[in-house]
């Protein structure tokens, strides 16, 4: 690697001072800083951001080509659970990202996936015990416990979920955790599980119950649920014990921004720049014992160069010493991808997604837009020849899911808030097993939309009449190989399709791919039928 150096107002977060000065690089590492009697630089180079939790397959791009947007955006490292992949293809898929991300300078440091499958109330494609985790640990290389979302299983210690737990402890890895709304003496004993974060709380008073039990907060801003609002006085409150992340992120969202929208958010709050530069730069390499540089003399030259300290526009972005990005343009080459894939699915027929009469009322699931979290009404059943159908007028429509790895019956019920006047949407992106889900008013666009994305074997799928539009995801159904500023774009036009069919919701794909999630609760669907995760059992779609 060449020699080099940059100039500008030096921002050192570990000791809280910005100076005039020159950092000079070599070998991919800091070689000096000097300090400089000069006061007429108009940039500024600080440490790169860190997204502390995120699904990288979310963004329906492989690691380098997430790597490549990201950087754009001056994030040079991501904490990832690699849990979407390995819930399809175990321990083979988190392998395969692992060497996908070998091959860019931008550091990916890659969980132990806790929950695969997340819960015994669905079909997944694999199954990872604690002797996988411990080989992930051992032998690939892997240096934390991803969110560990079976929290009733930690709350009544559950030997699985425990002996994962303490064997990442055993090796010295921090266990991340995943425990929405609980609060008190339930989030004290989580807590006492010796759990370190969580990024899921949706209330200030939440976030303040898990700190005061030694708990860190992950604050979250991702397409689909949003906690910074909610959460940022813990800036300035407890800025030690906090970290930013994006949680799952839609490529057209990635292309727009990153890490760096809530640094910029949070200094126009008025936080102070430092505390947010540490959360945002500094905690998660500390907590996670990450090889990242802090802008000091020795370390790897990780770093960003911005115009200014108050909207954070992005000049350049380094990672090892490697000029990642410039003047909003991805430097990094696209890498040769050979997909890998678990699909099995055939083709369904339209009757498959009819609801027979069985009483007057029904469960319907309720969606929140930007939260993970469902509520349950219970309504009227609207009734054609004998038939529950689509009630659009009162935003009641048809949610399925599909089992991707055997042919069995697709599970239908009923959901609101999707808004769709017409047509249907489906994804083979449904966390965290990564079944089919599909929302629709008609059976026949319902069908329509799932079996493109079984042809497919794996995609986004938008149905309205006899037109059909795939996005295809040949890796693991998650995953495009495509260059990643293409996928954004066609993702941007299914997005923009799924809402000219009337949905109001700001990410209805990423709203859909949670629908399936069984540990957000309160009431979801999974291939084997509707699920409460407030009792966490199956429950009936009819009131009797």
């Amino acid at each position: 690697m060449a020699s080099f150096s940059i100039s500008g107002n030096i921002v050192d977060v570990l000791h809280k001072i910005i100076f005039p000065g020159t950092v000079s690089i070599d070998n991919g590492h800091i070689q000096a800083i000097a300090h400089e009697n000069r006061q007429d630089y108009d940039q500024y180079i600080l440490p790169g951001f860190i997204d502390a939790h995120v699904h990288i397959e979310s963004s329906m791009l492989v690691p380098t080509e997430f790597a490549r947007l990201a950087t754009v955006h001056g994030t040079v490292a991501a904490v990832s659970d690699p849990h979407e992949i390995a819930n399809v293809l175990g321990l083979a898929g988190i392998r395969f990202m692992l060497a996908n991300a070998a091959q860019t300078p931008f550091t990916i440091v890659f969980g132990a996936s806790s929950c695969v499958p997340a819960t015994g109330f669905e079909t997944a494609g694999a199954e990872l015990t604690a002797k996988e985790i411990r080989e992930l640990f051992e032998q690939d290389g892997i240096s934390y416990l991803s969110e560990v979302m079976n929290f009733p299983g930690v709350l009544n210690r559950t030997t699985e979920v425990m002996e994962k737990i303490r064997v990442a402890q055993e090796l010295g890895h921090p266990v991340d955790g995943h425990a929405p709304g609980l609060r008190g003496e339930a989030a004290h004993n989580y807590a006492n599980a010796k759990i370190t974060t969580d990024h899921e709380c949706c209330t200030l008073a939440e976030a303040l119950d898990k700190l005061a039990f030694g708990m860190k907060i992950i604050i979250r801003e991702g397409s689909a649920a949003k906690n910074f609002d909610t959460l940022h006085s813990l800036i300035d409150s407890h800025p030690d014990k906090c970290m930013f992340c994006s949680d799952d992120k839609h490529p057209n969202d990635l292309v727009k921004g990153h890490i760096n929208e809530l640094v910029r958010r949070a200094v126009a709050l008025g936080h102070d720049v430092m505390n947010v530069l540490k959360i945002a730069c500094v905690n998660p390499v500390w907590h996670y014992k990450i090889n990242v540089g802090l802008l000091q003399v020795g370390d790897p030259a990780d770093l960003i160069v911005v115009k200014n300290l108050q909207d954070f526009t992005v000049l350049s972005t380094y990672c090892k010493g490697i000029l990642a990005a410039e003047a909003g343009q991805a430097m990094l080459a696209s890498m040769p991808v050979t997909p890998i894939n678990h699909f099995l699915a055939t083709p369904k027929q339209v009757a498959d997604f009819r609801i027979p009469e069985d009483g007057s009322t029904v469960r319907v699931m309720t969606a929140v837009d930007g939260q993970l979290i469902t509520t349950e009404k219970h309504l009227p059943a609207h009734m054609q020849n004998g038939e529950v159908t689509a009630d659009i007028e009162h935003d009641v429509l048809k949610i399925t899911v599909v089992n991707r790895y055997q042919n069995t019956p697709p599970a239908v019920a009923l959901i609101q808030n999707f808004g769709l006047h017409r047509g249907a949407i489906a994804s083979s992106v449904a966390h965290d097993s990564h079944n089919i889900v599909a929302v629709g008013t008609t059976d026949e666009e319902l069908c329509a939309a799932v079996n493109a994305v079984i042809n497919a074997k794996g995609g986004i799928a938008v149905a309205q009449s006899n037109t059909v539009q795939v996005l295809e995801l040949p890796v693991a159904g998650l995953m495009s190989d495509a260059d990643g500023y293409i996928v954004a774009k066609q993702y941007a036009q299914m997005d923009a399709w799924a809402k000219h069919l009337g949905s109001q919701l700001l990410a209805p794909f990423m709203t859909l791919s949670f629908m399936a999630l069984l540990v957000i609760p309160d009431l979801k669907l999974s291939d084997r039928g509707l699920f409460s995760g407030k009792d966490f059992q199956f429950v009936s779609l009819w009131i009797k």
